[in-house]
């Protein structure tokens, strides 16, 4: 089991900046990569940035490319997602998940609780 908590979420204004932090704890050994989420209510969960644990591997979504950096600590089990320049279409629920490589390929099996981001204009 792996457990994630999230930190960093909060009210801002248009332009701004906020850095989200995600620390696992458990079985940290078994996480294969870490990903960023958000979702906003009554609307499919939409995929943000992803770091493999170890490597090199990162993603971003097209809607935040250039704005937005996924970064790990692994000495501190921490992944971070530093959110620059940010736009009320920003505003959701950040979920940050853990994944492990299973024989159908990457499988997000472990969630945080979320952490609000508000961005007013």
């Amino acid at each position: 089991q792996v457990q994630l908590v999230e930190s960093g979420g909060g009210l801002v204004q248009a332009g701004d900046s906020l850095r989200l932090s995600c620390a696992a704890s458990g079985h940290t050994g078994s996480i294969y990569r870490m990903g960023w989420f958000r979702q906003i209510p009554g609307k499919e969960r939409e995929d943000v940035a992803a770091i493999s644990w170890r490597g090199a591997f990162i993603y971003y979504a097209d809607s935040v490319k250039g704005r937005f950096t996924i970064s790990r600590d692994n000495a501190k089990n921490t992944v971070h997602l530093q959110t620059n320049n940010l736009k009320p279409e920003d505003t959701a629920v950040y979920y940050c998940a853990a994944a492990n490589l299973r024989g159908t390929g990457v499988e997000y099996e472990y969630w945080g609780q979320g952490t609000q981001v508000t961005v007013s204009s």
